[in-house]
Parts: structure tokens; sequence; C-alpha cells
């Protein structure tokens, strides 16, 4: 690892770069990750233009947007070219996974996202685990078959659905099932025990730079009940994980994966995830993405008092040296309002108001999953919006938060009440 140079989180300055017009942003993708990335480019003085393929109603009050899909990566090349673009972020996995940075960079254009190679980091947990184990990262053991407790997971993408944790042996049974019907190979893992974090890092295919760590809740239900999510809230700063904490935690596990993946000739480019569990014996890696993650993006950004733009645009040319991140100082709180059938047949087509009454509040409002029918906004995905709210401290975020929730109107819509009850308690 002597070709590594990381850096850490860093609470007091930020650096700049001159340029000598500002930038002009595209933003790809449609849901709440991807209206917070609009909304913090937005903010930033060296940004000029954001714009936005497809965007959402959100994202339409900020940004220029474009019906071009995320995963047309010629028609985002061609956007590009006709609006000047200086720097493409994609939000989405799959698109990455399917190679829509590798199109558009081949074009020229300066793109926040890895190659369709190194996002087989997401893409494939077999993988992904067979990266951790040449790199040294501790990581759940891999099972041969699924003996309870365990943990079973799709090989491929499922959109934060395909992870099934089975405590009993019929559990682990029907796990098996419902995994390999999402087609694919099947990964069967250890279940560990212990407090889960998220821990971004910006990277520039050998350099690391930390944010805020975070933790989201995954499951359905209060008391981390139900079914696995996409996620229905989160916060962050997470007790005990302070900057230096942070930043030697992306020394352990990110640094040796962006070793591996450029000694395979595959360097990463972009946002490295790693959903960590903090067990007795040490934090061991439950999966990696290769995106921003969705909603601790709308929490952590909100907390970023230094600008984006300069750190992504760093990473996609490929040299993260010298800068750093500056942080309110804050807490934030994201509570998910969720279609009602979600996750599995959420109901669409529902009336939505109250947004203007939950800003009111305090609440900063991320569109996940909006559309505009006949002037009205409705609900068109399973989880409709990110409800995020600041404060000095936890209880004075959450409180915002909830406040902010309680002004929407959105007839059959579920929540969970618990988020950010245990973020004062420190990690064991």
């Amino acid at each position: 690892m002597d070709s590594l140079y990381l850096t850490g989180l860093v609470f007091q300055t930020a650096s700049a770069v001159p340029y000598t017009r500002p930038m002009d942003v595209l933003v790809v993708g449609s849901g709440g990750r991807e209206h917070a990335l609009a909304w913090a480019l937005a903010r930033d003085e060296e940004v000029g233009d954001v714009h936005a393929a497809p965007g959402n109603p959100g994202i339409a009050a900020l940004a220029r947007c474009h019906p071009v899909r995320p995963d047309d990566g010629e028609g985002l090349l061609g956007l590009c070219r006709e609006h000047a673009i200086d720097l493409v972020v994609v939000g989405p996995e799959a698109p990455l996974v399917a190679g829509v940075a590798d199109t558009v960079r081949r074009g020229g254009v300066a793109v926040f996202g890895p190659s369709a190679a190194a996002a087989r980091i997401e893409g494939s947990k077999g993988f992904a685990k067979d990266v951790m184990v040449a790199a040294g990262v501790p990581t759940a053991a891999r099972l041969e078959r699924p003996e309870a407790p365990c943990v079973v997971k799709a090989d491929g993408l499922a959109a934060g659905k395909g992870v099934f944790v089975c405590a009993t042996q019929p559990e682990a049974d029907e796990a098996w099932a419902r995994a390999g019907a999402l087609g694919g190979d099947v990964v069967v893992e250890e279940l560990l025990e212990g407090d889960e974090v998220s821990v971004f890092a910006l990277t520039d295919g050998a350099r690391a730079l930390a944010l805020p760590a975070a933790r989201d809740a995954k499951r359905l239900l209060d008391g981390d009940e139900g079914p696995n999510t996409g996620g229905m809230g989160a916060f962050s700063p997470v007790p005990g994980i302070d900057a230096d904490e942070t930043a030697e935690l992306v020394e352990r596990v990110h640094g040796p994966v962006l070793a591996e993946l450029a000694r395979r000739g595959t360097p990463f480019v972009g946002l490295l995830y790693a959903g960590l569990m903090l067990t007795e014996s040490g934090p061991r890696v439950l999966e990696f993405n290769c995106r921003f993650g969705d909603p601790e993006t709308q929490t952590i950004l909100p907390l970023l008092a230094s600008g984006l733009a300069d750190p992504l645009a760093r990473a996609a040319r490929g040299d993260l040296r010298g800068t750093t991140v500056e942080t309110t100082g804050e807490t934030a709180v994201t509570v998910v309002i969720a279609a009602p059938g979600y996750p599995d047949a959420p109901r669409t087509g529902t009336v939505i108001s109250g947004l203007d009454r939950a800003e009111a509040a305090g609440g900063l409002v991320f569109h996940a999953g909006t559309a505009l029918r006949g002037g009205e906004l409705v609900s068109a995905g399973g989880r409709v919006l990110g409800v995020t709210a600041l404060g000095a401290g936890a209880d004075e975020a959450r409180a915002r938060a909830y406040a902010a929730v309680e002004a929407i109107a959105f007839e059959g819509s579920h929540h969970r009440r618990d988020i950010a009850e245990n973020a004062t308690r420190v990690p064991s």
C-alpha cells in the first residue's frame, strides 16, 4: 500500500481549485440521493448550472431536467456536449454496474463514478468477497450452505432488498429460495452482531477522503422489525466515531480495497461506501457499495460547510491530494416517508401536500419517488420522500425532523417513528 495516500475527514478548513469559470454539472438519477446531490451542488459557489437526467419534481426546482435514462450512456454524453458539462455525477448503482461511466468518460467528460469493472464491488457479492480476502480486509466469513443463524444475499443488485438475516433454519431455507429467485448466485455469510455504521469515502483511484459516518435504519418497522428495505432513515454523525475514528476506518477498510482494485487494473474512482458491523473483535465489512448511499446522502450532505463540487471534480480527475471537507458540527436526522404497501407492492398515484409546511417547520424535503400529474404532486415509488433536519444535537435534529414529517399529508403513508432514538448511545 505504499502508493496509497489517505486523506481523513477534516473539520476546520476546505480547499478550493481555481476555475476559469464555474463548473456546469450533470447529476444522473431521479431519487432522493440525487435530489440531495443536486441540492448541495446548486448551493456551491464553484458551480454554475446544474442539470439532471432525468431528475424529479424536487430536483426540477434546482436544476434543468432532461428526459434521458440514467443507463443511456450515449444520451448522457450527448447532453454533456450540448450543454458543455464539466462534471458528471452518477447517483444510482445500476447504471454504474452497466458501464455508463465508461461511456461518458471515453467521450472526454470528467465523471464521478467508477468503471463497470470497479463497480463490481457492489454488482457482485462474490467478487467483493474475493477482493476483500485478497486485500486482507476483515469481513464476515463465507459459508457453504444456509445454516442458521446466517445472512443470505443475492449476488447481484437487488435495490437493497436482496439481503435476508436469518435467525432460524426455516428463515434460512426461505431466504435461500427468495434470493435465488432474484437470479444469479447466492452468497451465505455468518451472522455478525454489533452496531452497524456506514462509512463513505470519495476516491480518486488511489486516495480516499472520508465523509462523516452515518447509521441507517434498514428494517421497515420500528424496533428494527419487518423486512429489509432500501433504508427508512438515518442520522449522522455517529456517537463515538469522530473524524479520527472515521479516518482510521477508511485507512483500514477502504485503503486495502482501493489498492487491490488498482492492482487488478480496475482503479475505483467515485464514492466507495462500506457498510460495517462494529463487533466485539473489531469492525467487519458487511458490504461495499459503489455509490452514495440512500438515505445516508440526504443526511450527510447537509452537514457539509464546504463545497461538494471541488472534491468530486478532483476525484474525477484523479488527484485528491490536499483536499479536505469541512462540516458544520451539527447533527442531521432523516426520516423516510414510504408509500402504503412498500416494499412489496407500493401504491402510487397518491396526492401529497404540506411540503411548504414541512420546510417551514425546519425540514429539508428530498423527493425520492414523486411525479407531477395534472399539476399535483403524487407518489411514484416505494420510498417517496426523505425529510432531513439539523440540530445542535440528535434530540433537537430528531424533533425538527418529525415535526416536518407530521406537516406532510400523504394518505396511507408509513414512516418509522424511532429513527435516531439511539443516536446518543456510543457503540459498544
